[in-house]
Order: C-alpha cells, then sequence, then structure tokens
C-alpha cells in the first residue's frame, strides 16, 4: 500500500501541480470575463427560477430543481465536512481563501458546463436524454474537429467512469465508515454492508429514482447542517471576526506551527484550498453536467443560471459554516484532520453537535454516491452503450462494500488523481466552446424572454 501511495504521490504532483490549477483559474476567469460578470449578476435570478413551479418546462427525464438537487447530491458530502476540515489542516486558515476564489470563478464554470451539457444533449435507445462533457465534446467540439472532440469525449468518459469510484464512492463510504465507528462503535464491514444494500435499491431505479431522493434528502440536511452552523457561530459569534482574519491573513502568509497544527506553507494552502474546492463543488471537473442535461427544459441558458447555483451554495455556502466552525471553537490547532476535526469542532460548541456532524456527513456522503453512481453510469454508457450497464451498477454496489475498509489517506491521494485526470479534457473542451457559450447566453438575456431578468 505505500508503494501505491507514492505512485499515486507523484501523479498528484502533475495533477494538481501548477499547470492544473492554472488551467482551473484560467477557464473560470475566462468564462467569467466573456460572460461579463453574469454569474455573479443573476445569482438572485437563479434562485426565482430554481423555485418557478412553472420552470419544468421541455423534454427531459427530471425537473430542472431534481437536476440541481442531483447534482448537490454528488457535489455536498465529505468534501464539505471532511474536505474542509482536511484542507485547513494540511493548508492552514488561508486554504478556506482559495476555496472561495476558486469557487466564485468556478461558477462561470459550473454554468457553461450546463449550457453545454443541455445543448448538445442527446436522446439514448432508451428515448433518455444523455449528455455532459462526453457528448459536448464529441457534438460540439468535434464540430469543427471531429477527431479532437471525438477522443476528448471517450477519454473524459474514461476518466470520468473510474473517477466515480474515488470521489463519489470511495470517500464517501469511507467517511461514513469512520465517523460511524467513532461514534457509534458500528463497525466499518456493517455500514458496508448497510450502505451497499440502500445505493443498490437507489440506483436500479434509474435517474428518477435517484433525482426523487436526492431532492428529498439533500434540502432537508443542508438545513439542518446549516441550522446547526448557524447556532454555534452564535455562541462563538466573539471569534468570527479573529477567525475572517485567519483566512484572509495566512491566504498570503505562512501559518505557524501551533498545538497540534504542524504549520503550512503559503503554496500548501493555495494547493490544498484549490484541490478540496474543486472536490467540493466539482466545477470544472464536467460531472454535474450530466445530471443537468437530462433536466426538462426548453433553453441551455435557463439551465445553466440555476447549475451555478450549485457552485455558489456547496462551497460559497455550506463550506464556508464548516470552516468558520472549525476556526472560531479553535478545534483547527487540535491535531485532528478530516471528519475527525469537524466532528470535535462542532462538539466544542454544541452539546451532541459531533452527531449532528455524523448524521449530515452519513447522509451527505450517502446521496453523492448515488449522484456519482449516475455520472460514473452515463460515461460507461456512452463507451459501452445502454445495455452493458447493469455490469456497472453491479461493480458500483461491490465497491461500496469494499471501500467502507481502505485507509483515508489512500482514499483521499486516490480522489485527488482521478478528479485531475478528468478535468483535464473537460477544460480543454470548454475552452473551445466558450465563444459558444457567449453567443447562446447573449441572445437570451438580449431576447424578450431574458430582458431585464
Amino acid at each position: 500500500m505505500e508503494s501505491l501511495n507514492n505512485l499515486i504521490d507523484s501523479i498528484n504532483s502533475f495533477a494538481w501541480g501548477p499547470p492544473m490549477l492554472s488551467a482551473l483559474g484560467f477557464t473560470g476567469v475566462l468564462l467569467t470575463l466573456g460572460l461579463v460578470f453574469m454569474p455573479w449578476r443573476k445569482i438572485g435570478y437563479g434562485f426565482r427560477l430554481l423555485f418557478d413551479k412553472s420552470e419544468a418546462k421541455g423534454e427531459g427525464e427530471i425537473k430542472p430543481f431534481n437536476a440541481l438537487m442531483t447534482a448537490l447530491s454528488a457535489t455536498i458530502g465529505t468534501g464539505n465536512i471532511a474536505g474542509v476540515a482536511t484542507a485547513i489542516a494540511l493548508g492552514g486558515p488561508g486554504a478556506i481563501f482559495y476555496m472561495w476564489l476558486i469557487a466564485l470563478f468556478g461558477m462561470a464554470t459550473k454554468y457553461a458546463e450546463a449550457v453545454c451539457a443541455v445543448k448538445y444533449r442527446e436522446v439514448d435507445a432508451e428515448g433518455k436524454y444523455v449528455g455532459g462533457p462526453m457528448y459536448y465534446l464529441r457534438n460540439g467540439v468535434g464540430e469543427s474537429a471531429p477527431e479532437l472532440g471525438k477522443w476528448l469525449g471517450i477519454i473524459f468518459a474514461v476518466f470520468g467512469a473510474i473517477a466515480a469510484f474515488g470521489i463519489g464512492n470511495a470517500v464517501q463510504v469511507n467517511s461514513m465508515a469512520v465517523v460511524l465507528d467513532v461514534n457509534f462503535s458500528l463497525p466499518t464491514f456493517v455500514t458496508g454492508i448497510i450502505v451497499a444494500a440502500l445505493v443498490a435499491f437507489v440506483i436500479f431505479g434509474g435517474i428518477k429514482r435517484i433525482a426523487e431522493v436526492a431532492g428529498k434528502l439533500v434540502p432537508a440536511m443542508i438545513v439542518l447542517y446549516i441550522g446547526a452552523s448557524v447556532v454555534i457561530l452564535i455562541v462563538n459569534i466573539t471569534e468570527i471576526p479573529s477567525a475572517i482574519g485567519l483566512i484572509f491573513y495566512h491566504a498570503f502568509n505562512p501559518a505557524a506551527a501551533v498545538g497540534g497544527f504542524a504549520g503550512a506553507a503559503v503554496a500548501a494552502a493555495i494547493r490544498f484550498g484549490v484541490a478540496r474546492g474543486v472536490f467540493s463543488n466539482e466545477s470544472g471537473l464536467g460531472s454535474a453536467a450530466i445530471a443537468h442535461a437530462a433536466a426538462q427544459t426548453d433553453n441551455p441558458v435557463r439551465q445553466g443560471v440555476i447549475a451555478m447555483l450549485g457552485t455558489f451554495i456547496d462551497t460559497l455556502i455550506v463550506c464556508t459554516m464548516t470552516a468558520l466552525v472549525i476556526l472560531t471553537s479553535g478545534a483547527w490547532t487540535s491535531g485532528e484532520n478530516g471528519a475527525a476535526l469537524t466532528s470535535l469542532a462542532f462538539a466544542n460548541s454544541l452539546p451532541g453537535g459531533e452527531y449532528i456532524v455524523t448524521v449530515a456527513l452519513t447522509v451527505f456522503a450517502f446521496t453523492t454516491i448515488l449522484g456519482w453512481s449516475y455520472y460514473g453510469e452515463r460515461c460507461w454508457q456512452f463507451l459501452f452503450k445502454e445495455k452493458s450497464l447493469v455490469i456497472y451498477r453491479i461493480a458500483w454496489v461491490i465497491a461500496v462494500l469494499s471501500f467502507a475498509n481502505f485507509k483515508v489517506d489512500f482514499v483521499w491521494n486516490l480522489s485527488d488523481t482521478l478528479n485531475g485526470l478528468m478535468a483535464v479534457p473537460n477544460l480543454i473542451g470548454l475552452i473551445l466552446l466558450a465563444p459558444i457559450v457567449f453567443k447562446v447566453t447573449k441572445d437570451y438575456f438580449d431576447s424578450e424572454e431574458g430582458r431585464g431578468k
């Protein structure tokens, strides 16, 4: 296992080194500027669309609201609870600043992904709408460069089908197993069995069952988690200015060792802030576009505006709450890491707070497993057609059983590697398709329907 970890670390030095960080940042900035900061200006419009019951017009498999909830089910999980804690533990408080930064520009990336997903989606042999990066690479980039589009689509689908087992399966069930073992003494193998059974029941029902479950669980758990966080921040209200000060100061200055915290350079803050930010909101990976491609909509721009809310909610709201709880409680200097650090922070400030974290992480991780199962199987379908989906679903359930017992450092490293590789073809496609995204956006907001929104 040690030799495998060393190999993954060496790959990570490329996958999350300066070239990848620069590519993610460049794409987000390019799209934000090209859209004239539309994602920042239209957040209110996005929420109005989200809760507009008449918005579910046009053809598709699921309502726009449920498409976002499915996308959020795949993002709001261990990245918000364990991932934020890991970023602080390894990169210091300054890592949160870079999580915010990548999220602000990531909103434009997520918007563009959804716009392209709807614009270039297809109807499969079973009459269902399917889409995502593999399709907009093949059908969009392929319009002007057929061979490039074809191979970029295949590469993304291969990385996506495999990456799903890391970010959407291994990390999630592993974190669930650890926190349930710590707080309820539930053996990890028992967690694996229970979760595998529940996952099998849902994913064999297809996207409609996944969306229905996500549409109920995700909003309820967001309210519970944010509500508990707000209570803790009220209790620690005098520490909030200091916590915010730590974030901004250590974004540009090294964090010295204190207590159990080993210290961190600014480079570590950037690396872990960006990596955990992308792990949390998935902007740039292209994954959420797969869910939004199934939405009932007749306009890619409207679904894109709804899609960008995923990054806003996930990182700028939920992750920020986790970070402030950890910093205001003082737990960040304890030497703890991952979900254990977040649990300690909640427990220090709220009686029984660790159990709230346990419940939230368990439910969020479960819904993430569901969402990513859909992403992975759509990539598999792109490569091997519809009739082979049962093979992927069976492998997914078996993986849940297995990954519950892996060491957390191996799981996190593997997920970082697969995330980075998955982003490469997607970012190339988004840059090439950027002019089309700009055009359809301008056309919509210049039209009678979009004017004044």
